[in-house]
């Protein structure tokens, strides 16, 4: 089969590759891809900004189809429709493990990052991570449950958005739009999406679409001002990061009440950046960093869509085959595409 694969360290070096196909093992089961996202997290990995252990097949928003169940696997069979969470690796005893947290476990090595990923045909998978795709989604939506589910970890169980809350989202990718939606699950009571100028013709107008109650193009309006200017100059109760860009990141302490709420979910791709310190220390401002996800998260993710709380559709911009990865990349990178999809041809 082939795959897309990080074969080194070092900006670049990835490319479509022939590789064996692989067999489950106990405990495992073999998923036949239907369609694969990219993520940011996958772009960063391109440009050696996150870690990562190559050769390495990328790809860890996917849904598909069991192909082969493994010795001991129970509760699925071939044919079932799946997608998995992705804390491979973890090591199942330590303290965070134990207490419900193995997504940031010092062993995990995240499926698509540390363990061969979905952008091929099949992938090889731990059965205790998969969940069933629910009936109203189709396969190409389920690729974007694992998004989904960062994105409730981020609003729900990081940020704690409650009803009635003014929440600000900065950037309007995947995880934006994402974020946006579950807080309007939360009962938030405005939620404003910024993005740059770039981010306007197709990002922004999704937000406005899926329910963002003010957008703000930041190439032509001052963000801090149009958020004082909705909350009588109060700020809002919680800013969310998306976007990862250092600029807005330094924007968040400025954003929000005294006593308010800061959650940083953008990966920034860089070890250090300045941050206003003095600003949010006298606000009293509660920060918090949202990394991965729980299962907790993905229960209540699949919940959402299959009320059709939170929509996928309107996300999938494009649906391209395995050798045109580079443009999918590309047309993330540029903004010209909420979610790219992969779909193997094989």
């Amino acid at each position: 089969m082939r795959g897309v694969m990080k074969v080194g360290r070092g900006p670049g070096l990835v490319e479509l590759r022939e590789v064996p196909q692989p067999v489950a093992g106990p405990g495992e089961v073999l998923v036949r891809i239907h369609a694969a996202a990219v993520c940011g997290t996958d772009l960063h990995i391109y440009r050696d900004e996150h870690p990562y252990w190559p050769p390495v097949i990328l790809g860890h928003e996917f849904a598909g189809i069991i192909a082969q169940t493994g010795d001991g696997v129970e509760g699925f069979r071939p044919g079932d429709r799946v997608i998995a969470e992705t804390s491979t690796g973890s090591c199942g005893a330590c303290f965070l493990c134990r207490t419900g947290n193995r997504h940031v476990c010092a062993h995990k090595r995240a499926v698509g990052i540390g363990r061969h990923g979905a952008f091929a045909s099949y992938v090889v998978l731990p059965a205790k991570l998969l969940h069933r795709v629910p009936d109203p989604l189709s396969l190409e939506e389920a690729a974007l449950a694992e998004p989904t589910a960062i994105a409730v970890h981020a609003v729900v169980e990081r940020a704690r958005v409650a009803p009635g809350e003014t929440v600000v989202v900065l950037g309007p990718g995947p995880i934006g739009l994402l974020c946006l939606q579950v807080a309007r699950a939360c009962g938030a009571g405005r939620v404003l999406v910024s993005g740059t100028a770039r981010s306007a013709p197709v990002r922004l107008a999704a937000a406005a679409q899926l329910g963002a109650d003010v957008t703000v193009n930041v190439g032509e309006e001052d963000l801090v001002e149009r958020v004082m200017e909705l909350t009588g100059g109060e700020g809002a109760d919680v800013a969310i990061e998306t976007s990862g860009s250092p600029q807005a990141v330094a924007l968040l302490p400025s954003l929000v009440r005294r006593l308010g709420r800061i959650c940083q979910v953008g990966v920034v791709g860089q070890p250090e950046l300045s941050f206003p310190w003095a600003a949010a220390f006298y606000r009293g401002v509660e920060a918090q960093f949202s990394v991965s996800s729980r299962h907790s998260s993905w229960v209540t993710a699949l919940r959402l869509l299959a009320s059709g709380v939170v929509r996928l559709a309107p996300l999938v911009s494009m649906r391209l085959p395995l050798d045109e990865w580079e443009e999918a990349f590309r047309a993330q990178v540029e903004g010209r595409a909420v979610k790219a999809l992969l779909v193997p041809q094989e």
